[in-house]
């Protein structure tokens, strides 16, 4: 069953450029990752500075799988070092009819 992760990050427009080639990068290797579907990253309208990925896997345990790699915790902690804030994970799957 697929499921939606949502990625919440809070931006700086002082780091704002120094941080986008890092989640670029970040997106590259988690779409070369089994079980990645899709992904988008949207921009809050209201909150500036506040980004929302939403990232579409094949299941939770491949999702946890890339999770857990060394390089995305690499570029995971440099994200989190330049916002000074940690990024926050939430999973979801779609209720059925």
């Amino acid at each position: 069953m697929a499921i939606k992760i949502l990625i919440k990050r809070s931006v700086g427009q002082e780091v704002a450029q120094v941080v986008r080639p890092l989640l670029i990068e970040l997106r590259a290797h988690a779409m070369q990752q089994p079980g990645y579907i899709s992904g988008e990253t949207l921009k809050c309208i209201d909150r500036p500075g506040e980004y929302l990925v939403i990232s579409t896997w094949q299941s939770l345990d491949e999702w946890n799988k890339w999770l857990e790699l060394q390089e995305r915790k690499i570029l995971e902690d440099k994200i989190d070092s330049i916002t000074g804030s940690t990024t926050e994970y939430s999973a979801y799957v779609q209720l059925g009819n």
